[in-house]
């Protein structure tokens, strides 16, 4: 799908699926489901990275870095204020000023506080981050990041790690309609199905981590998720036939009446 890229602020990347970092049995395996989804960007949550002693192993020492681009995660912040110390904590130590955002309003159901995210988007956007927002399947909240300045909207399918795939599939195709900014499912796929159906729905990319990583072969399934996504976008782009209450044959039958009819006139 390189003739095809996801492009995010002016930059292209040839894959469709962003991976996360977390929950993998090892880093080993983390590294290895990487090269099977042919991700070219996965994201790391700033505080899961060793920033004070860089002698010791890290997850970020298993990431081809010459092939990968790293998104910095606000993963864990309840505020917006902690989102935004831990976005330029991720800029200070040299990760990127790029950064996926995310600010939880609810520790049980992990749903974003969406009033909090909009007031650390805009002032990391005002900082030069660029910013890309995980947030409700919610199109005005959607509508308000990307005025704000998000490089991409990232709605959630379902919430994090149930696997419950796509709940809204039509605020997603309404979030999709209005967006000029990409706009990439973030959160609840639990198979390929689910990656296929976001992206047939028309999102520009999907976005996973506990579909893959507790898996039990994630490796196996980094590799299904990969087609899924591929599946999926050409699918949308190929456009699906329009949605009957009936049949519709095959073998149309008006052609061959017609047909019999022309040589029953000239038989006679």
């Amino acid at each position: 799908m390189t003739s095809d890229p996801l492009i995010i602020a002016g930059r292209p990347f040839a894959s469709r699926l962003v991976v996360v970092t977390g929950k993998y049995p090892s880093n080993a395996v983390m590294a290895d489901a990487h090269r099977a989804s042919g991700t070219d960007m996965v994201t790391v949550a700033v505080r899961r990275v060793n920033l004070s002693d860089k002698s010791k192993e890290s997850l970020i020492d298993y990431i081809d870095r010459d092939r990968i681009f790293i998104l910095p995660n606000t993963a864990g912040c309840y505020t917006a204020d902690d989102a935004i110390r831990t976005a330029r904590l991720g800029r200070e130590v040299g990760l990127s000023n790029w950064v996926k955002l995310e600010v939880i309003g609810d520790e049980r159901t992990l749903f974003p506080d969406t009033v909090a995210l909009l007031e650390a988007t805009r002032v990391l956007v005002s900082e030069g981050f660029v910013v890309l927002p995980y947030t409700n399947d919610d199109p005005v909240i959607c509508r308000k990041l990307e005025e704000a300045g998000a490089a991409a909207v990232m709605p959630l399918g379902a919430p994090i790690g149930s696997g419950l795939g796509i709940q809204n599939p039509n605020n997603i195709r309404i979030i999709k309609d209005q967006s000029r900014v990409p706009v990439i499912v973030d959160a609840g796929v639990g198979t390929a199905s689910d990656a296929a159906i976001a992206m047939e729905l028309g999102a520009d990319g999907v976005l996973m981590n506990t579909a893959i990583a507790l898996a039990e072969d994630p490796v196996a399934m980094a590799s299904a998720m990969k087609l899924a996504v591929e599946a999926g976008r050409l699918a949308f782009r190929a456009g699906r036939i329009p949605k009957r209450s009936h049949a519709a044959a095959s073998s149309p039958m008006e052609g061959r009446i017609a047909a019999a009819a022309a040589g029953g006139r000239t038989g006679a």
